[in-house]
């Protein structure tokens, strides 16, 4: 089946087995490979991706539900002002990164930080029950949300 995404800001055609998962796709015909396969079951956080905007575990997404839909992942969120702070909203909180969840933090971050001004550690706790992380602790997580999210708002109070 010829399956039309957007993938990373380029319209794409791929001739794809229906059984396929995006995170196959993603790693095999893209050599993308920050979409990680690991616990294909949609509970570790290493294959997240945007889709839509939306943070999804790609190793879930059958290929015919990617059709017509827009598919950021991290090689291209990588490139953005919103990922730089993330990132040093993450290093100010004493954040450890090994790289097998980083997909998951950064992904459900941008979500959180979209949907609320200033998230309670409830909600923050909330958005990342499906990230596994063992080097990182939740209460360190939070400290990075909330200062990527100070980040975020004296440079968007500043324009």
């Amino acid at each position: 089946m010829i399956v039309p995404f957007v993938l990373n800001g380029e319209l794409v055609y791929i001739d794809a087995n229906p059984g396929e998962r995006l995170v196959q796709i993603l790693r095999r015909r893209f050599g993308l490979l920050n979409a990680k396969e690991g616990c294909f079951s949609g509970r570790c956080g290493s294959c997240m991706v945007l889709m839509n905007d939306e943070p999804v575990p790609s190793c879930l997404v059958p290929v015919f539900q990617v059709k017509n839909n827009t598919v950021i992942t991290l090689e291209h969120f990588s490139k953005t002002k919103e990922y730089r702070e993330i990132m040093e909203g993450f290093e100010s909180a004493g954040i450890t990164m090994c790289g097998f969840c980083n997909a998951g933090k950064i992904f459900i971050t941008h979500a959180i930080l979209q949907k609320y001004t200033r998230p309670s550690n409830d909600e923050i706790r909330a958005m990342f029950v499906g990230n596994i992380c063992r080097c990182t602790d939740i209460e360190s997580l939070i400290a990075g949300v909330r200062n990527a999210g100070a980040m975020q708002r004296r440079r968007r109070n500043a324009k």
